[in-house]
Order: C-alpha cells, then structure tokens, then sequence
C-alpha cells in the first residue's frame, strides 16, 4: 500500500500542469484577433461584420492589423494592413486591385446606393459597394472619417 504523502508529488505536478493549461487559454482566448488565417475562405477568426451581407476578419501581428473582407460563399474579396493611421492593401481577394485606402486612392464608384459600412472601430471604417459588373469596391478610412468614398477616392 502506497502512503498518501508519497501521492503528493504527482498531485501537485497535475494541478502545476493544470493551472498552466487554463492561464495559456485564458490568455490566448483575452489575447485579441488571431495571427494566422488571412487570405482563407473561413478562417478560425470571429466575423465581426457589421453587415449580413459579408464576412469581416480581424488579424494581427506585431501590431499590424489585417482586415480581410469575404462575400457570403466565403470568397475573398480583399484585405488590407492597417497601423497607426496608415493603410496598405494587399494583393489578397479578387477585388484587391479595387481596394482604395488613403495612401491608395482610387476613383469614386458610379454608384454607391447598395454600398454599406461593413466594419468601424475607433481607428478604421471599410465601406463595400457592390458593382453591376460582380465586382466589389472596397473603400478604407481612419475611424473618424465621415464619408470613406471621399477619404480614399481621387477624382480623375
């Protein structure tokens, strides 16, 4: 028969392990948006779309933010870096070389009825417009901007 004090060792050793296991979680789930998953159809990311009508996926890594913007069949449709008030599209999505940002500006859309806000925080405001072609404009401004169109657009 084993003495109970000779159990002691391995009973702490499991709850040391224990504790470990629920502190690394807690952490990873309070961590904020993911790192990895950008550029996938479903990415293991919250969508935070403001919209039902797309899907919005925040990542980050080292203090860059990556906003991807999906349709509804999870096509991806652009993404775009964000740090500090400055913004990068990325050759991500089929709509990415119709992603305007403020150091990126293209022209307004013809059309803006069907557009909406699919995504704003503090910092970042992503307007989708919907083309009669089947594309997708996709207009990026700092949080406070009023209109995203006339913040990332250029008139030609």
């Amino acid at each position: 028969m084993q003495h109970a004090s000779s159990r002691w060792p391995g009973r702490l050793a499991a709850m040391g392990l224990l504790a470990v296991i629920v502190a690394s979680t807690s952490a990873m789930a309070a961590g904020g948006p993911p790192s990895t998953g950008l550029g996938q159809s479903w990415p293991s990311a919250t969508d935070v779309s403001a919209s039902p009508h797309w899907h919005v996926y925040v990542f980050e890594r080292d203090g860059i933010r990556y906003i991807q913007i999906n349709d509804l069949g999870g096509k991806v449709r652009a993404a775009f870096a964000t740090s500090s008030g400055s913004f990068l599209g990325l050759p991500i999505g089929i709509d990415a070389s119709r992603l305007a940002t403020p150091q990126q500006p293209l022209p307004a859309p013809a059309s803006t009825a069907a557009g909406e806000i699919v995504y704003q925080d503090a910092s970042v405001k992503v307007l989708v417009v919907p083309q009669a072609d089947g594309t997708t404009q996709v207009f990026t401004a700092n949080g406070d901007c009023k209109d995203p169109i006339e913040c990332s657009s250029r008139s030609d």
